[in-house]
């Protein structure tokens, strides 16, 4: 991987309920491509991009935001610098290494109903034109 000089801080969106000292590992089920098992787990320095993560994430728990710090090496989110937003302004990021949970986030910037449903339309859109390789 590619060293990065982003400090920080980060965050990661799921509806996972955890606690400050949890891992967060690769090994799992893509939250948008249920077939797919990730060899990375993501994260970012924008509050509003993990929050948009955890209200699309898989599950029927509550969408949680949680600061993180990564516990290895990290690189750009090529899924979107390549295929979308060269330069990295959407400040991805992806890891082998696991993300440690610093603490849980309790306000962040939240959707309305109708733009939430607008990006689960996006996505179906995406999956339906076999488009949906450009996301995790």
């Amino acid at each position: 991987m590619d060293a990065i000089e982003e400090a920080g801080p980060f965050f990661h969106g799921t509806k996972a309920q955890l606690v400050a000292g949890d891992l967060l590992s690769a090994g799992f089920r893509s939250n948008y491509r249920p077939e797919i098992v990730m060899n990375h787990i993501y994260f970012t320095a924008m509050l509003s991009g993990a929050g948009l993560a955890a209200e699309l994430a898989a599950g029927d728990g509550e969408p949680r935001v949680y600061r993180v710090e990564p516990t290895g090496d990290f690189e750009n989110d090529p899924n979107v610098t390549d295929k979308k937003f060269p330069g990295n302004p959407t400040r991805s990021y992806r890891s082998s290494a696991p993300l440690r949970v610093v603490d849980e986030i309790i306000e962040w910037p939240r959707l309305t109903p109708e733009a939430l449903q607008e990006w689960r339309d996006r996505l179906a859109a995406l999956r339906a034109d076999g488009l949906d390789e450009i996301i995790n």
